[in-house]
């Protein structure tokens, strides 16, 4: 592993989330979540450099004092997640190097903590294989029929929860999202596109605290979480 480049796509307009303001600027302790995402990053010296998949049309990035750090950059992002995140490759791929590494983390996802960040990164090292932040499933998993009635238990033992960051090696991801795009494969995470690709990805537990702003309701849970990491130094 060489360098370690970030792509965070922050493009998408959060409609579940709703309001006319997009998720990843509504605020949290009077910090846009972006912010507050861009912040966990830069927090990592291993991280050379950020590129930022934006929407062209959004002005309100101009108000994200990150995105003017010298190791953060913009590009036009896509309408879809992984439309940005190739955005983003596409944006880096003249730069980097063949032992170069990309990790891709949520612009919705504020909480991850530095040792988190840190683990991720000496996982990859140490394996040599592109590595994701994942949660066991604890909670007990239905199969419903078209009629909502339960057709089975479904066994969670081998089931985790993917999270981000995700980390691979550079152009092993952007030739598998490549692959994706042309052969019409929906991709919905980063590790789908190796996994369809033939890759092996491995998962390293992540903290419960590094939730995904999706409701309403996860921003005040979500600045619990960065009020508590503040006191803990994390």
């Amino acid at each position: 592993m060489s360098s370690i480049w970030a792509v965070v796509p922050a493009a998408g307009t959060g409609r579940r989330l709703g309001g006319e303001t997009p998720k990843q600027y509504r605020e949290i302790a009077s910090v846009p979540l972006l912010e507050h995402t861009l912040r966990a990053l830069l927090r990592s010296p291993d991280i050379q450099g950020i590129m930022v998949a934006l929407d062209p049309s959004d002005r309100r990035a101009e108000g994200i004092p990150s995105l003017a750090d010298v190791r953060v950059e913009t590009t036009p992002g896509g309408s879809e997640r992984s439309a940005s995140v190739l955005a983003g490759l596409n944006a880096l791929a003249n730069r980097v190097t063949s032992n170069d590494w990309v990790l891709v983390h949520d612009a919705a996802r504020p909480c991850l903590d530095y040792p988190s960040l840190c683990a991720l990164i000496e996982h990859a090292r140490g394996f040599g294989e592109g590595v994701i932040l994942a949660e066991p499933i604890a909670d007990t998993l239905k199969r419903v029929d078209e009629e909502g009635a339960i057709a089975a238990t479904v066994d969670r033992s081998a089931l985790w929860r993917a999270q981000t960051p995700q980390l691979f090696p550079f152009h092993q991801l952007y030739s598998a999202l490549n692959a994706c795009l042309a052969n019409g494969v929906n991709v919905t995470d980063e590790a789908m596109a190796v996994e369809w690709a033939g890759g092996r990805v491995r998962v390293l537990a992540g903290p419960p605290s590094n939730i995904k702003v999706t409701l309403e309701a996860d921003l005040a849970f979500a600045a619990l979480l960065l009020h508590q990491q503040n006191r803990e130094g994390m």
